[in-house]
């Protein structure tokens, strides 16, 4: 499960939720979004944003799952020295850990292109993290808030362990977005979902169980891993919790919604324990 914009729903980012994400949800991995830009975030209230997200790595760690630090930005590219800056202090502070993901941009936009200016980017951060990390997985963000991942075919990164992000929304991303995947998938693409929502690609609206289930199996069959946006009581469809749920874990099902309890219920059929 990913876990919402650190600077707006931090009271997730606790060791009680990462453990009763584990021990309950079945989870064998978490996504900590770093908020970048906006409003209080990495940029205006560093020390703070980044102890809630060592808060989840630290967490992820001693429960022995996965966990994916996620520069969480639309804009990266214009934040490069801070960017490298920080996912150096990561990887100086956990690249021993197997646990440790990193996912160095979200979701570019659709302006900026693969070859010029995203593709250097993701070179120029990679190059601060095997600094101290030679190995770890590195996932890199795709054109269009992530899903032109077929735009990497013939122009990939250099690296030891690098997938690209795809995401979706599944009532608005379709057959038309798996078809683009399957060509990447094709062309040898390693391919890493590290956020969906089984909404409309607002976070909110109608929920699409068929074409929920559609990318599931599209996953399975290409054993792709996934992450569901997300952990937070926001008022919206996408969100998993309801309003007041704790930061602290716990959820009864009257705490879960709609999306909540079709991923929770996927995860628990998909890990058993």
């Amino acid at each position: 499960m990913s876990l919402f914009w650190s600077q707006w729903m931090g009271q997730y980012y606790t060791k009680e939720a990462v453990s009763w994400l584990k021990k309950d949800w079945n989870c064998n991995i978490v996504r900590a979004a770093m908020g970048v830009e906006d409003s209080d975030g990495y940029l205006s209230n560093r020390a703070f944003e980044k102890q809630k997200v060592f808060t989840v790595i630290d967490a992820a760690i001693q429960e022995g799952i996965y966990v994916i630090v996620d520069w969480h930005s639309h804009h990266a590219e214009d934040h490069v020295d801070e960017a490298k800056a920080f996912f150096a202090e990561v990887a100086q502070k956990y690249g021993n850990q197997p646990n440790i993901i990193y996912e160095i941009y979200n979701e570019p936009l659709q302006a900026p292109s693969w070859k010029d200016v995203l593709k250097p980017y993701h070179e120029q951060v990679i190059a601060e993290i095997r600094k101290h990390d030679p190995d770890n997985l590195v996932i890199c963000g795709t054109r269009t808030w992530s899903q032109d991942v077929d735009e990497v075919i013939g122009n990939t990164i250099n690296d030891v362990n690098v997938a690209y992000t795809l995401h979706y929304y599944a009532s608005t991303h379709k057959q038309f977005l798996r078809d683009k995947a399957q060509r990447a998938l094709d062309a040898g693409i390693p391919i890493f979902v590290t956020e969906y929502g089984t909404t409309e690609a607002t976070g909110d609206g109608f929920i699409d169980t068929n074409e929920a289930r559609a990318w599931w199996d599209f996953l399975d069959r290409n054993k792709i891993s996934w992450l569901n946006w997300s952990i937070a009581d926001k008022q919206e469809a996408s969100a998993a919790l309801k309003p007041g749920a704790s930061g602290m874990g716990g959820w009864s099902e009257n705490q879960i919604t709609t999306s909540g309890k079709m991923v929770r219920d996927e995860l628990k059929a998909k890990n058993p324990k």
